[in-house]
Parts: C-alpha cells; structure tokens; sequence
C-alpha cells in the first residue's frame, strides 16, 4: 500500500533570518504594549479620540462608536496586555500559529487606524508608544506597514520558526505574562503611571514646558491672497510672503479680494505644552498667577465622575492649609452650576477655575488629583488614591 505523505508548506527564509524576525517583532510588541500598559489612560484618550472621530466621518455609525466610548478604558487595557503577551508568545514560540494569526489581526487593525489618522489627518498623534516616543501619523503609519510585512514573512517561514509547543513550562510564561500586565495596569489606573513621561512630571517647569526650546524652528505657515486689479479686473494668487516682498501692497490698484485659511508649509517644533490655560468663571486669563508662589492645583476634571472618597479627603487638606505658604486652588473643566454644587456639599473654601478636560487628564491621570507647585515646576503629583495631608504637603522645600 503506498503511503501518503502530508505535504509540508514552503518555508522563506534561513532558520537564523526567521528566528531573528521573530525576536525583533516579539520584543517591539512587549516593548509597545510595556509602555502604553505604563499608562493605559492616555491609551483610553487616544481610543476616544478615534471613537469621536469615526462618529462624526461614519454617521451611521455614531451610535455604534458613542457607545464605545465609555468602554474605552477596558479596551485600553485589553489592547496593551495583548501586545504584550503575544510578544511573549512570539518570544517563547508558544502556540505559534494560533500566535501569528492574532498578531495579524492586531496590526491589520493598527495600520488602519495609523493608515486614517495619516491619510485625513485625524487623532494626529495615534500614541502608539505613548507619550515616550511622539511620532507622525505617516511615522506610525510606516512602522506598521513593516511590522505587517514582517509578520506575513513570519506566516510564510513559520515551519522555520522551531517546533509549535503548548507546553506546561511555556503556557505558565505566556499567563504569568498576562498576570503582570494586567497588575501594571491597575496599578497606573489607579495610582500614577510607574514612569511618567508626561511635560507635568515631578521636576517639570511648566513655564518652561510651554516655550520653545532654544534655537527651535516653529512651524511655518502661509496664507494665500487672491488679488484683484481694480482698473483691468485681472486675478491672482500669491502668498503673504509675496505680498509683502513684491511690495504689491504699495499699489493701489491691486487690491485684496479673498484670503485663504493659514496652511502648514513646514512643520517645526511645538513646545511639550501648547495649551495650558487657567482662566475664571467670566473669561479672565490668570494663568501666570498659577505660576506664582507655591501653589496646590487639585484637579477635578470631571466632578460628578470623580472618586467621591477621594472628594471627601480634600475639604481637610484644603483647611489645614489655611494660613500657610500654600495656596490651594481647584482646576476643573465642570461647568460653573455643577461645581458649585459640588463645593457646598464639600464645603471646600478654596476658589475654582477652569481648564481644558483633556489638559487636565495629561496633567494628573486620576479624578481627582493633586499637584504641588514652586514658581510653576511640579514638587510632587498624588493620585486620588492617595492624596495627601497637608503635613505631607508642607513637608516639602517651599
């Protein structure tokens, strides 16, 4: 009887090719999820973000992505521990075809976001390595597109990539793995992110933080005039920077008829804060009074989502430092009614201003927070976990 052999897939690549494709991707997956994990709340903006978006460009669809976005958090952390794991798993070759295919789905599901975010200009900064490493939309888009091609040659030089195993010591690697990532992300959750690469950092002067660095180029832009001569009614487009060096403003009968939306013609450096911004319940700007003196921002972004424990904590911080050399101040995005409401119930004598929401989620990742300054650098930062006392406060160098 003859027998029949199953035929074996072609396999691309030398064995030491596929094995160091297969470290590279693994690491960066561990790498990219490690950092997002770190703080799986600017993930969950990030998630918003596209939610937003996606509902506005697909309104047949905004009730769909609406609904999303209270979820985003858990899906925040569903997405990093993923990318983790499966990098373990690529690392370890545990389940390896089960392995790839989920990796597959992974970055398909990236490089559209990335592809999106490049191609409309859409959630311009996809946080793909957090707030550690910023790159452009057709940056991520670009590591994503290799990524995907490496993990389609990784599929097609699988049987190269050593023995498909489940085994007990390798599965025990793989869950350990998902234990500790989920650890990471409740920790960060609920405290602080384990590094912060925030420009609000312990030690960060956000002065400072809100200039240009020296000898930085900002972006350049260029507005468009169309031009019109009075006596001929002949038209034409030139730039601001024409117009003024022409010296066409010196003739009277060349007169301006429409002017175009300012457009980017060089992309330059941004300061790491670009919009910090305190004002009172009627518009006034009082942003550099929060940089004067050493000043306590306790951060309540949203006061009817916030950790009402937490809220019960800061009437005693806020009294025990009357009198002292440090003025508490609250900073909220709420709306005036709300918060006073919220005041009352508290009894919080501090006074309240207003920020951005988004502003105030990159300043402190927890609802509430606190943030101790000196002449605007940051002394210390706690989460709504745990808040501190005012002895704990006046501890510091002030």
């Amino acid at each position: 009887m003859k027998t029949i052999t199953k035929k074996q897939p072609k396999s691309v690549g030398s064995p030491v090719a596929v094995t160091v494709v297969r470290l590279f991707v693994g690491v960066l997956f561990i790498f990219s999820g490690l950092i997002k994990l770190n703080d799986p709340v600017g993930t969950q903006i990030k998630l918003t973000e596209y939610f937003e978006v996606f509902a506005a460009d697909l309104p047949a669809l905004g009730g769909l992505f609406h609904a999303l976005i209270p979820l985003a958090l858990g899906l925040a952390v569903v997405l990093c521990v993923a990318e983790v794991v499966l990098g373990v798993a690529l690392l370890v070759r545990y389940r390896l075809r089960a392995t790839l295919w989920v990796l597959l789905g992974l970055i398909v599901f990236f490089t559209f976001l990335t592809f999106y975010s490049a191609w409309f200009n859409k959630v311009t900064d996809c946080g793909c390595f957090g707030d550690a490493i910023k790159l452009t939309p057709w940056q991520s888009f670009g590591k994503d597109v290799l990524l995907l091609g490496l993990i389609l040659w990784l599929f097609a030089g699988r049987n190269r990539l050593g023995a498909e195993t489940g085994s007990r010591a390798r599965a025990a690697v793989v869950w350990g793995s998902v234990l500790a990532s989920v650890a990471v992300a409740v920790y960060a959750i609920f405290y602080l992110p384990v590094i912060d690469f925030l420009p609000y950092k312990k030690g960060a002067s956000i002065p400072e933080n809100m200039k240009l660095p020296p000898g930085a180029t900002p972006d350049v832009y260029e507005t468009l005039y169309t031009m019109k001569h009075a006596k001929t009614g002949e038209q034409k487009e030139i730039s601001d920077k024409t117009y003024i060096d022409s010296g066409i403003w010196k003739d009277a009968n060349w007169q301006i008829a429409a002017t175009a939306e300012p457009r980017l013609v060089k992309k330059g450096v941004k300061p790491k804060i670009t919009d910090f911004a305190v004002h009172t319940a009627d518009g006034q700007d009082i942003t550099q009074e929060v940089f004067k003196g050493n000043k306590l921002l306790i951060v309540i972004a949203d006061a009817q989502k916030s950790n009402k424990a937490s809220l019960a904590k800061i009437g005693d911080l806020v009294k025990g430092l009357a009198g002292k050399n440090v003025t508490p101040l609250f900073l909220t995005a709420t709306d005036e009614a709300t918060f006073e409401a919220f005041r009352h119930e508290f009894q919080w004598s501090a006074p309240y201003y207003f920020t951005d929401a988004t502003v105030l989620k990159t300043m402190v990742r927890t609802n509430p927070g606190a943030l101790l300054l000196k002449d605007g650098t940051v002394l210390d930062k706690w989460p709504a976990a745990a808040l501190p006392a005012a002895e704990t406060v006046l501890k510091h160098p002030l």
